[in-house]
C-alpha cells in the first residue's frame, strides 16, 4: 500500500471526514469564550448587587429584574458555551429548546393556577371578629 493510498484512505476512510460537512454550529474561539465568560460574570454581579444593596424597596420589582437577568444569562450560556443557534443540528436544537420552554411555561402556569384556586376555594373567608365572638 503506497503513501498516497494510505493518506486517501485516512482522509476519506468512512465517508465522513471533518471537512465534508458543516453542521451549522458556531465554532467558538478563545475570544468567544471570554466574551461569554465576561457577560456571565456581569449578569451574576448585577443581581448580587441589587439584592445586597437593597436597590429597590419593593421585593417584587427586585424579583422581576432578577428573573429577567436570569433569562438573559441562560441565553448567553446557550449561545457562547453550548453553541446553540437556529442552524445547529439542522434546526433540531432550536426546536427542542422551544418545546422545552413551552412545557416549562405550561407546567409553571398550571401549577400556579391550581395553587391559587385551591387557596381561594378551600380557605374560608373568616372574619377575626367572628372568631372572637364564637
Amino acid at each position: 500500500m503506497s503513501d498516497h493510498s494510505a493518506t486517501a484512505h485516512d482522509h476519506h476512510g468512512h465517508g465522513h471526514g471533518h471537512d465534508d460537512h458543516d453542521d451549522g454550529a458556531a465554532h467558538s474561539t478563545f475570544g468567544g469564550y471570554m466574551t461569554g465568560f465576561v457577560l456571565a460574570v456581569i449578569l451574576t454581579v448585577i443581581p448580587f448587587w441589587l439584592v445586597m444593596g437593597k436597590v429597590f424597596e419593593s421585593s417584587s420589582t427586585t424579583a422581576l429584574i432578577l428573573l429577567g437577568l436570569g433569562a438573559i444569562q441562560i441565553v448567553v450560556h446557550m449561545i457562547y458555551f453550548l453553541h446553540m443557534n437556529a442552524k445547529s443540528e439542522g434546526g433540531w436544537n432550536m426546536l427542542a429548546l422551544i418545546f422545552t420552554i413551552v412545557l416549562v411555561v405550561i407546567t409553571l402556569a398550571g401549577s400556579l393556577w391550581v395553587m391559587y384556586h385551591m387557596n381561594v376555594n378551600m380557605m374560608p373567608h373568616m372574619n377575626m371578629h367572628d372568631m372572637q365572638t364564637s
